[in-house]
C-alpha cells in the first residue's frame, strides 16, 4: 500500500504523517494515526475538509501563548480536543542564532528540561482514549514539533537514524515556509533571506539531541521516566501506534 507522508494543504506547509516507520522489533508505525505539522491557524475550507477526511480528533499546540493569541486552529469549523502545551516561553530572534553557532541544537536540549511538564502533558493527551487520529504542531513544524516527534518515535522503537531522517524532511518545507513569509511579510525579506540557521533542519541538530539524551539519561525511555511520563502512557501509545510488520 502506498500512502503519502506529506499532506498537501493550502494553509500549512509542513503537515506530515508519522506512519510507516519500521521499528527495531520488526513492527511499523500505523499510517493516518499521528501527524506533525506547522501552524494550523490559516487553514482553508478545503484544508479543513481534508482534516475531516483524516478524522482528526485531537490538536496539540506547542507554541507560545503569544503565538496562540495571534492565530489558532479553528475548533468551531472542525471540533477537536484542543490542548496547549507551550514548549518555550518566548520565541528567539535572529540575533540569538547569529551570536551562537549551534543555537538550535542547544535549544532542543534546553527544552528537554524546561518543557518537561508540557512534554508529559503532550504524551498523556496523545495516549488518551479516543484521542487519535491526532496532530501536534508549532509554527514551522520543525523545532518544538521535531523534538516531540523524536521522543514519540523513539519510544515507539523507531531507530535513531530514521528519526533523524524524519526531522530532516522539514528542510524542504522550510523553503515553502520562507516563500510564504515573504508574501505575508514583504518588509521582512532581509530577515527571511539572511536567517539560514532559523530555517535549518540540519540532521546534526537531532544527532546532537540524541547524544545529549544518551549521555545524561542513558536512553529516551529513561528520560521519559525521569520527567514523569507514566509507563502505562507509553504502553497505550505503543498499542495505538504500532502494527505488526508484514
Amino acid at each position: 500500500m502506498t500512502v503519502d507522508r506529506i499532506i498537501e494543504l493550502e494553509g500549512a506547509v509542513n503537515f506530515r504523517d508519522l506512519g510507516g516507520y519500521a521499528t527495531a522489533d520488526g513492527r511499523r508505525t500505523r499510517w493516518r494515526v499521528l501527524f506533525r505539522a506547522d501552524g494550523l491557524g490559516e487553514l482553508t475550507e478545503a484544508d479543513l475538509a481534508i482534516l475531516r477526511q483524516l478524522r482528526i480528533r485531537t490538536v496539540i499546540d506547542l507554541r507560545t501563548g503569544h503565538e496562540l493569541e495571534q492565530s489558532r486552529f479553528d475548533v468551531d469549523a472542525h471540533p477537536v480536543e484542543f490542548h496547549h502545551f507551550p514548549f518555550i516561553k518566548s520565541l528567539s530572534n535572529a540575533e540569538d542564532f547569529q551570536r551562537a553557532p549551534g543555537f538550535l541544537g542547544a535549544q532542543y536540549q534546553q527544552m528537554l528540561e524546561d518543557a518537561a511538564p508540557q512534554i508529559v502533558g503532550a504524551f498523556s493527551a496523545l495516549a488518551a482514549p479516543d484521542a487519535r487520529p491526532a496532530v501536534f504542531h508549532c509554527t514551522a513544524g520543525k523545532d518544538r514539533t521535531g523534538l516531540l516527534s523524536a521522543l514519540v518515535l523513539s519510544l515507539l522503537g523507531v531507530p535513531e537514524d530514521t528519526v533523524v531522517a524524519d526531522y530532516a524532511l522539514s528542510g524542504a518545507a522550510m523553503t515553502r515556509l520562507r516563500a510564504k513569509l515573504l508574501v505575508k511579510f514583504p518588509n521582512g525579506k532581509l530577515l527571511a533571506e539572511d536567517s539560514d540557521a532559523i530555517f535549518s533542519a540540519d540532521p546534526a541538530n537531532m544527532v546532537m539531541l540524541f547524544a545529549h539524551l544518551k549521555e545524561r539519561y542513558g536512553s529516551v525511555r529513561a528520560y521519559a521516566s525521569a520527567i514523569g511520563v507514566p509507563d502505562d502512557v507509553v504502553e497505550r501509545l505503543r498499542e495505538a501506534m504500532l502494527e505488526h510488520g508484514s
